[in-house]
């Protein structure tokens, strides 16, 4: 008994699948969309506020990228440090002695002008004065 129960139960499988219909086709796949290249929260302007570790830190990554040769990284560098402490001289200086060589001298004489602003009793105050003058 037990071998015409298994029996008919093997026999009854292949039948069972044969009169089941075939699985529907998979629907076609959309296109996933692209990620966005950038996030959102990047993209927002930055709020600075006084930072002056940010500022020093800025400042010895940009003196690397010039002394690498890279002036417009390391006026891009500077130029974050003036924003993260407003007060700090060198930053100017630096600014603009990086726009000077990457060839922005409209530029420069505006961050040179900025750091006798900030530091007018500059030791090289006199020759940063020339630098400035001696622009177009």
């Amino acid at each position: 008994m037990k071998l015409f129960v298994m029996l008919a139960v093997l026999l009854s499988t292949p039948l069972a699948k044969a009169q089941q219909p075939p699985p529907p086709p998979p629907p076609p796949q959309q296109p996933t969309p692209e990620p966005p290249e950038e996030d959102e929260t990047l993209k927002a302007p930055k709020e600075y506020t006084f930072n002056p570790l940010q500022a020093e830190g800025e400042l010895k990554v940009g003196n690397y990228y010039f002394k690498k040769g890279s002036f417009k990284a390391a006026a891009r560098r500077f130029e974050e440090a003036s924003r993260w402490n407003p007060g700090l001289g060198d930053a100017y200086l630096r600014w603009g002695e990086s726009l000077e060589k990457a060839g922005d001298r409209k530029g420069a004489a505006a961050a040179f002008a900025k750091y006798l602003e900030v530091v007018p009793d500059a030791k090289n105050a006199d020759a940063i004065r020339k630098k400035i003058k001696a622009r177009p």
